[in-house]
């Protein structure tokens, strides 16, 4: 069937879901609650190297996916969103058998780190695939499908943690994304290829492995910093991650001048609300360190176990799934300016609630902790499809993978910066209790500026646009 015929189906829809959920089905759960498991395993916690090592690990495969997703999103319009789809699946079956397998933390990084290029060939290829094959309000219920996986999947994977590790050990999870990821391949099996139109432009080279370098070396500055001292090291990588911005911005201005496609199109930054939705987008995924914070605090703090975490976290995952659908329906009725702003408000209340690290009694914490998770996956399903939507809509057809890359770029790197940050400022605490509330308040201080720039970048007017577009 040629890809103009093709009409976007069921079938399709959870193929994909179940390649997104694969991706923060491994992601996510080595840092929701694995380190620790992970390290007593190896024979490592008492080796500060080795457990640097480790928490690099864990933090690699968003690191690979937000250095890779644009360059990815780029290729996967050039080549094919469906070989991409293909190609992200193959590499996180590897990765997901070589973490499995492995057992020494060197290893463990080759594994998370083709998970994560993995994510970066998956995401905006599936979004594309999204735009391409639906349209009008089924395109919006489609991208709130995705939003299950992505959104969704952050929680989900706690779950799976705890239900699964006690039982079957942590590696199981990995096998288990190994065989979600393809039976996903296999439902998406018969969808026509999706490209953008034929071009003479050569792909940027240059520029995606100048991106690709200077976030590397801004996540390592953020990520290892207080490992490092705050030395020549970390100021080394600092200046590198600047000047290798500055002249990617400088490759990009000059490309089409030299017959070279960009990797990333300024123009797209000069729709309003493209910009703030993937502004916001990214501030609300740095708020993920506090999921982070939390989990660790309530393991390391009040001494439970993966499964109390993982039960804990339920109220979050349901409150997502139930949720998204509500954040559909306001989308169409209001456009998405007023859900965005709602769910953004909600989700740092939540964060609010978990920050009461004071409070002595732990049932009352406990229950604290829960009534903030139920907020914080209540106000991320209602922000969710709003925004993605918000953006994805703001862009030309021909632009569709490059423009969802840029936005989960937004997410990879926000999510990555939040976590960094905010293991940061806990660890800058001898202070459990004092620990954990900095590094939750921290995230409250993100979910402050997502309201922000929704505020004051997305304009009133982007109702009657997302109305319309519908």
């Amino acid at each position: 069937m040629s890809a103009n015929k093709y009409q976007g189906n069921g079938r399709l829809i959870l193929g994909i879901v179940l390649l997104v959920l694969t991706f923060w089905m491994f992601a996510q759960s080595m840092q929701a609650a694995l380190i620790p498991i992970i390290a007593q395993e190896f024979g490592i916690t008492h080796n500060p190297d080795q457990m640097d090592l480790l928490n690099f690990a864990a933090s690699i495969t968003p690191l690979f996916a937000a250095a890779c997703i644009v360059a990815a999103g780029g290729l996967a319009d050039r080549y094919g969103r469906m070989k991409f789809s293909f190609f992200g699946v193959v590499l996180s079956i590897i990765g997901s058998v070589i973490v499995a397998l492995t057992t020494n933390v060197e290893m463990l990084i080759i594994g998370r780190g083709l998970q994560g290029i993995s994510g970066a060939c998956i995401m905006p290829a599936t979004i594309a695939l999204m735009k391409t094959y639906f349209e009008g309000k089924k395109q919006a219920t489609a991208l709130t499908w995705w939003s299950v996986g992505s959104w969704g999947g952050s929680g989900f994977c706690t779950i799976l943690v705890g239900l699964i590790e006690p039982r079957f050990g942590w590696q199981a999870i990995y096998w288990i994304s190994s065989v979600v990821a393809l039976i996903g391949l296999l439902l998406m099996y018969g969808v026509p290829e999706s490209k953008a139109p034929a071009t003479d432009k050569k792909f940027d080279s240059l520029g995606s492995a100048i991106f690709i370098a200077s976030l590397i070396c801004l996540v390592l500055a953020v990520s290892k910093g207080r490992s490092w001292g705050y030395d020549v090291k970390f100021l080394g990588m600092l200046a590198l991650s600047v000047i290798g911005l500055a002249a990617f911005y400088f490759v990009e201005k000059t490309a089409p001048k030299k017959g070279i496609a960009q990797l990333v199109d300024f123009s797209l930054f000069k729709s309003r609300g493209y910009f703030g939705a993937t502004l916001s987008n990214f501030l609300l995924n740095a708020i993920a360190g506090a999921m982070v914070i939390v989990n660790i605090y309530m393991l390391q703090g009040r001494g439970l176990s993966t499964g109390d975490v993982a039960t804990m976290t339920i109220t979050y995952a349901v409150a997502v799934l139930v949720l998204l659908p509500v954040g559909q329906k306001i989308l169409f009725k209001f456009g998405g300016r007023l859900p965005m702003i709602i769910g953004t408000i909600i989700t740092f209340i939540g964060v609010i609630l978990m920050s009461f690290t004071s409070v002595q009694d732990l049932t009352l914490y406990k229950m604290l902790v829960m009534a903030g998770y139920a907020m914080f996956g209540l106000g991320l399903g209602i922000y969710a499809t709003p925004s993605t939507f918000t953006a994805i809509s703001s862009a030309p057809q021909e632009k569709a993978a490059v423009a969802a890359g840029i936005y989960k770029l937004a997410s990879s790197l926000g999510g990555a910066m939040g976590v960094a940050l905010s293991l940061a400022v806990f660890s800058a605490f001898q202070d459990i209790n004092k620990a954990g509330a900095a590094g939750l308040w921290l995230n409250v201080g993100f979910g402050v500026l997502a309201l922000l720039s929704i505020l004051f970048i997305i304009p009133k007017e982007q109702k009657k646009m997302a109305l319309k577009t519908v």
